[in-house]
């Protein structure tokens, strides 16, 4: 199998992280090909842990529901290539782009990087359910108004920021109904992507 680039959209408790560790534990058996996952929020989390003055600044970016400034975010995904990209290997996005700015510096870097097997697979869920998906899993930031506002930044950035590579010929675009169970969710990825 040659080597794919995944890009996952979705709001808030749409299950990205869970269809993508799904779809890297499918693709392990069947090729066992080097994947490199590229989540920035992971690296987020630990420079607030971290407790510096920039980690300082993301935790506040973080409690107010705001999206992290571009520069940063894809400076992360950046080093992330730069020390783990091979070739012949898969790659995995999850929570990037999620700007505009940042679907053009995306695409930039699969250019550079020469991907051809690019696929988007957006997990389509209704902000009614996504509120309630996200209420259950009873993180301590994760209130009714928190959620509100990080649905708005969602329908605001990361949308048009999928519209924009979903109109690139050179990605294929995928709708996953969000809403069933996360083995159908899985077993609707492997179908669309005829794996």
């Amino acid at each position: 199998m040659e080597p794919q680039t995944f890009i996952f959209f979705g709001i808030v408790g749409s299950g990205k992280g869970t269809q993508v560790k799904l779809l890297q534990e499918y693709l392990k058996k069947k090729d066992d090909k080097k994947q490199v996952y590229i989540y920035p929020g992971a690296k987020y989390r630990e420079l607030v842990e971290r407790g510096n003055y920039t980690g300082k600044l993301v935790g506040e970016t973080i409690i107010h529901g705001h999206l992290q400034p571009d520069f940063l975010t894809t400076s992360i995904v950046t080093e992330i290539l730069i020390s783990d990209f091979s070739p012949e290997g898969h790659l995995f996005f999850d929570g990037y782009p999620r700007t505009l700015m940042q679907s053009k510096n995306l695409e930039q870097m699969l250019n550079f990087y020469q991907r051809k097997n690019k696929k988007i697979i957006y997990l389509e869920l209704s902000r009614t359910e996504a509120m309630k998906r996200n209420l259950k899993r009873g993180r301590h930031d994760d209130t009714e108004a928190g959620l509100n506002k990080r649905f708005d930044e969602y329908e605001k950035n990361v949308v048009p920021s999928r519209n924009y590579l979903k109109e690139k010929k050179d990605y294929e675009f995928y709708e996953i109904n969000g809403e069933q169970s996360v083995e159908a969710v899985h077993r609707d990825i492997l179908k669309a992507l005829s794996l």
